[in-house]
Protein backbone atom coordinates (compact mmCIF):
# COMPACT_ATOMS: atom_id res chain seq x y z
CA UNK A 1 0.00 0.00 0.00
CA UNK A 2 0.87 3.98 -0.50
CA UNK A 3 -0.37 6.63 1.58
CA UNK A 4 -0.02 10.27 0.10
CA UNK A 5 1.22 12.86 2.58
CA UNK A 6 -1.22 15.62 2.74
CA UNK A 7 1.37 18.47 3.41
CA UNK A 8 0.08 21.78 4.87
CA UNK A 9 -3.42 20.20 6.01
CA UNK A 10 -3.44 22.48 8.98
CA UNK A 11 -2.02 25.69 7.28
CA UNK A 12 -4.84 28.50 6.80
CA UNK A 13 -6.04 29.33 3.06
CA UNK A 14 -4.38 31.48 1.22
CA UNK A 15 -4.82 33.42 -2.14
CA UNK A 16 -3.13 35.76 -3.86
CA UNK A 17 -1.80 36.90 -0.26
CA UNK A 18 -4.96 37.18 1.10
CA UNK A 19 -5.01 34.93 4.14
CA UNK A 20 -8.23 33.28 5.93
CA UNK A 21 -10.90 35.31 7.03
CA UNK A 22 -9.42 38.69 4.83
CA UNK A 23 -10.60 36.52 1.87
CA UNK A 24 -14.64 36.59 3.21
CA UNK A 25 -13.87 40.54 3.50
CA UNK A 26 -12.56 40.66 0.54
CA UNK A 27 -15.97 38.95 -1.19
CA UNK A 28 -18.05 40.41 0.22
CA UNK A 29 -16.63 43.90 -0.15
CA UNK A 30 -16.69 43.17 -3.98
CA UNK A 31 -20.09 41.81 -3.58
CA UNK A 32 -21.41 45.27 -1.90
CA UNK A 33 -19.38 46.96 -4.62
CA UNK A 34 -21.51 44.71 -7.16
CA UNK A 35 -24.76 45.66 -5.44
CA UNK A 36 -23.79 49.52 -5.89
CA UNK A 37 -23.00 49.55 -9.08
CA UNK A 38 -26.48 47.99 -9.80
CA UNK A 39 -28.65 50.35 -7.52
CA UNK A 40 -26.16 53.61 -9.41
CA UNK A 41 -27.26 52.34 -12.78
CA UNK A 42 -30.65 51.54 -11.94
CA UNK A 43 -30.77 54.77 -10.39
CA UNK A 44 -30.03 56.43 -13.74
CA UNK A 45 -26.73 57.73 -12.92
CA UNK A 46 -24.25 57.97 -16.20
CA UNK A 47 -21.58 55.03 -16.33
CA UNK A 48 -18.97 57.53 -16.70
CA UNK A 49 -19.81 58.49 -13.39
CA UNK A 50 -20.35 55.21 -11.78
CA UNK A 51 -17.77 52.97 -13.43
CA UNK A 52 -14.76 55.41 -12.05
CA UNK A 53 -16.51 55.97 -8.53
CA UNK A 54 -16.72 51.94 -8.41
CA UNK A 55 -13.58 51.30 -9.42
CA UNK A 56 -11.88 53.85 -7.21
CA UNK A 57 -13.82 51.74 -4.36
CA UNK A 58 -12.63 48.88 -5.71
CA UNK A 59 -9.10 50.03 -5.34
CA UNK A 60 -9.62 51.26 -1.78
CA UNK A 61 -11.22 47.89 -0.80
CA UNK A 62 -8.09 46.28 -2.25
CA UNK A 63 -5.16 48.14 -0.14
CA UNK A 64 -7.37 47.84 3.09
CA UNK A 65 -8.22 44.25 2.76
CA UNK A 66 -4.35 43.61 1.52
CA UNK A 67 -2.84 45.97 4.54
CA UNK A 68 -4.39 44.31 7.13
CA UNK A 69 -3.82 40.74 5.89
CA UNK A 70 0.21 41.68 5.58
CA UNK A 71 -0.26 43.21 8.53
CA UNK A 72 -2.46 40.92 11.15
CA UNK A 73 -1.56 37.40 9.43
CA UNK A 74 -4.46 34.80 9.65
CA UNK A 75 -5.50 35.15 13.56
CA UNK A 76 -4.07 38.71 14.35
CA UNK A 77 -7.60 40.94 13.75
CA UNK A 78 -9.49 38.62 15.88
CA UNK A 79 -6.19 38.58 18.89
CA UNK A 80 -6.30 42.67 18.32
CA UNK A 81 -9.45 42.66 19.25
CA UNK A 82 -9.35 40.54 21.94
CA UNK A 83 -6.15 42.16 23.63
CA UNK A 84 -8.60 45.33 23.22
CA UNK A 85 -11.20 43.26 25.42
CA UNK A 86 -8.67 43.32 28.34
CA UNK A 87 -9.09 45.32 31.16
CA UNK A 88 -6.44 47.71 32.17
CA UNK A 89 -5.81 46.40 35.75
CA UNK A 90 -7.18 44.32 37.94
CA UNK A 91 -8.23 45.31 41.65
CA UNK A 92 -7.74 43.02 44.34
CA UNK A 93 -9.14 43.08 48.27
CA UNK A 94 -9.35 41.21 51.03
CA UNK A 95 -11.99 38.97 52.44
CA UNK A 96 -12.49 41.80 54.98
CA UNK A 97 -12.74 44.63 53.20
CA UNK A 98 -14.96 42.58 50.71
CA UNK A 99 -17.33 42.02 54.16
CA UNK A 100 -17.13 45.26 55.07
CA UNK A 101 -18.32 46.45 52.26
Amino acid sequence: MEYSINKGVSRPIEFHGFRAQYLVYMAIGLFALLFLFVVLYLMGITLYLTLPLVGILGIFLFSIVSKYSKKHGAHGLAKQSGYKALPKALKTRTINEMLKA
